[in-house]
């Protein structure tokens, strides 16, 4: 009896001290998903009055579960977000605003993350999320052939770098191009149109402003490489094997990020690894603005355990975490300090994002942004296909988007009768 007594009590006891902790529920999608595992336990150690329960998240179940989880008064503590996902969650209230934490926090500081990727975060005036990694596109480019042509480095305005597309295109075969610009793809557009000063949206973002001096010329200067045959009309599909065709010299320029790193090392042959190199994009007038993006760690406002989620934050915000992160993933830091660790400064691919990363912007911080992207897709693509002009274009594309505005629009009026 006595021992059965001490074991109720010892079991009573245990139960007690796991009462005590807090459990902090992070959702995590794709592959930081699976990575950040490994990243917790320490947190744990540090922590030891909280646990972290994680789930991970495919990317393709990420955006519906969270609206679920929203619509179902269950979400997480803490949970990663796409960049174009924070004005949408914003405008459900479902996040809770952070300008206190990182007021007081000795370990975010915002003065030390690239501009574009902390103002993505930056809705009317408030914080809604800490950025966790950087994503931006640049060009990556055949090194030997702008070389061949008569280019030591990449020209940093538009007027310089077609002429270089221009003298590649003349010593290439004829069924060669210059660049790829798949035509399935958006950003390559919308980073020259962020490239220009006046905004994409207007009024608030209640109306699209696709008619613009600006969009015009980015515009223009877009479709402009197709009509000159300096870039194919193809879909990313179209084009059998990406690395075999640029190892080929089947086109010298392409824009895309940073997991195309690991991705040319790997896949280009031996005799072609010291032919490539990354550059920051052209603009305009000089060195131009790219897409900010990436992923940023949000608290909602329904946790009842908020200053626990915030040190879940903090720790992985810390510049030593962040550094394991990216020799984890591959993903890059959203902060420069991290930037300074040998191992980034090293990489020679590398240094072109940390240049272009303080020349980011983000786009539209509006919840209808990801539909406005994919109808510029669709739009555009008649364009290169001859169906329609670049004056029919950019009609279409604001009137479209003044639809899906619509609801935007009647939202703000009501907000500013009340």
């Amino acid at each position: 009896m006595r021992l059965l007594l001490i074991a109720l009590l010892t079991l009573c006891g245990c139960a007690a001290k796991d009462n005590d902790r807090e459990v902090v529920k992070f959702w995590a999608m794709g592959r930081e998903g699976e990575v950040v595992a490994e990243l917790i336990p320490e947190f744990e150690r540090l922590h030891p009055g909280i646990d972290v329960e994680l789930q991970q998240i495919p990317w393709t179940a990420a955006h519906e579960k969270l609206l679920t989880a929203f619509a179902g008064r269950v979400t997480p503590d803490v949970a990663q977000l796409g960049s174009s996902w924070v004005p949408e969650l914003v405008a459900l209230r479902a996040l809770e605003p952070l300008d206190e934490e990182v007021a007081r926090s000795k370990t975010v500081d915002p003065k030390d993350y690239f501009p574009g990727g902390w103002a993505g975060n930056v809705i009317d005036g408030r914080t809604w999320g800490v950025p966790w990694y950087s994503d931006t596109r640049i060009l990556f480019y055949r090194s030997d052939l702008l070389r061949e042509a008569g280019f030591d480095r990449v020209p940093e305005n538009w007027a310089g770098w077609v002429q270089a597309m221009r003298a590649i295109k003349q010593r290439a075969n004829p069924r060669d191009f210059a660049i790829f610009l798949p035509i399935n793809e958006y950003e390559p557009l919308l980073a020259f149109a962020l490239q220009q000063p006046e905004p994409l949206l207007r009024d608030g973002g209640r109306f699209g402003n696709f008619e613009s001096p600006g969009f015009v010329r980015a515009s223009n200067f877009y479709f402009s490489l197709f009509d000159q045959s300096l870039a194919p009309r193809a879909t990313n599909t179209q084009i059998s094997n990406i690395y075999d065709e640029f190892a080929k010299g089947h086109f010298a320029f392409f824009i895309t990020g940073p997991w195309n790193i690991g991705e040319f090392k790997d896949r280009l042959p031996a005799e072609r690894q010291d032919d490539w190199m990354t550059a920051p994009l052209p603009g305009p007038d000089g060195p131009g603005l790219s897409i900010a993006g990436g992923s940023s760690l949000a608290l909602f406002a329904r946790s009842k355990q908020k200053a626990a989620a915030w040190k879940l934050v903090e720790y992985l915000s810390r510049p030593e975490v962040q550094l394991r992160f990216f020799e984890l993933t591959g993903d890059l830091p959203p902060r420069r300090s991290v930037w300074n660790a040998k191992l980034l400064a090293s990489d020679r691919y590398a240094q072109a994002f940390r240049q272009q990363l303080e020349r980011t912007e983000a786009p539209p911080q509006v919840p209808e942004w990801e539909r406005i992207g994919q109808q510029m897709r669709i739009v555009s693509e008649r364009v290169v296909a001859g169906q329609i002009t670049p004056t029919q274009f950019r009609a279409t594309l604001n009137a479209d988007t003044n639809d899906m505005l619509e609801k935007r629009r009647w939202m703000l009026e009501r907000e500013a009768r009340q």
